[in-house]
């Protein structure tokens, strides 16, 4: 049994057996083809029934992922499993491009943050730790936003132009 996300690519899926049964619990950022607390539940049910079960994501799936909260369910139930990590895109995108996320000369600190604050805080104070914290910063879930996320790293004192 393999649950796949949006983000796996097509390929991979050709390598299962051809007995594999697919799941797709997809997301797009404004339709969810299964709420997560449905993909929670059908891990559960399918490994309780003795079923080998594997949760394909996209990249690392406890940066911004939902992997933790899919470890907690399958531990909390105590159902064994193991978590093998892809690359973030975070790294992997600006690597392809040549861009390091750290650099001796420029940047000696990175953070790995999502546009969609779901912690309650102070929408203000969270952009402002942000503009005057790391050097580098890797938006998550932010391609819809990115004029607005300029917008307020510079009204909370990050400079224009960064090299």
């Amino acid at each position: 049994m393999i649950l796949y996300d949006r983000l796996v690519n097509k390929d991979i899926l050709s390598y299962a057996s051809t007995s594999t049964k697919f799941f797709y619990c997809g997301k797009d950022p404004n339709s969810h083809s299964l709420p997560q607390e449905a993909t929670n539940k059908m891990m559960v049910t399918l490994a309780r029934k003795g079923h080998t079960v594997t949760r394909l994501k996209g990249g690392d799936p406890f940066v911004f992922g939902r992997g933790g909260e899919e470890a907690e369910v399958l531990a909390s139930n105590k159902i064994p499993f193991e978590i093998v990590p892809g690359i973030t895109s975070g790294i992997a995108a600006p690597a392809y491009a040549g861009i390091p996320v750290t650099h001796r000369d420029y940047s000696s600190s990175v953070a790995f943050v999502t546009a969609v604050n779901k912690l309650g805080m102070d929408k203000d104070r969270y952009w402002e730790h942000l503009a005057n914290g790391p050097e580098t910063l890797c938006v998550y879930m932010g391609v819809k936003r990115l004029p607005e996320i300029c917008e307020l790293l510079m009204h909370h004192g990050r400079s224009e132009v960064n090299q």
